[in-house]
């Protein structure tokens, strides 16, 4: 059974860092893309970064790209996601998921259950 955590969201305020963790279980990690998605409240879901399986090719949406970092520890079987200089756009519920390619995690079929960020002054 496939299952994605997701930890290490929380509360920060304006320009501050979070790190954000999908660890897996049934599922090595480094066979498949994972992609870091965010959706806030009456927004749709966004996909904020990916990580290509094997390569480990990187992918950032514009309105992360120099702030956000995503990588992969094979020996943990676990993603991060260091968030830095974090805004209060930024805000939202953050998910991970696991697919074949970065376009297809878009539709994938694990997901985790989700970690709330919240940046506020």
């Amino acid at each position: 059974q496939v299952q994605l955590v997701e930890s290490g969201g929380g509360l920060v305020q304006p320009g501050g860092s979070l790190r954000l963790s999908c660890a897996a279980s049934g599922v090595m990690l480094d066979r498949y893309a994972i992609g870091w998605f965010r959706q806030a409240p009456g927004k749709e879901r966004e996909r904020v970064s990916c990580i290509s399986r094997s390569v480990g090719k990187t992918y950032y949406a514009d309105s992360v790209k120099g702030r956000f970092t995503i990588s992969r520890d094979t020996a943990k079987n676990t993603v991060y996601l260091q968030m830095n200089n974090l805004k209060l756009e930024d805000t939202a519920v953050y998910y991970c998921a696991a697919d074949l390619t970065c376009t297809g995690v878009r539709t994938a079929d694990y997901w985790g259950q989700g970690t709330q960020v919240t940046v506020s002054s």
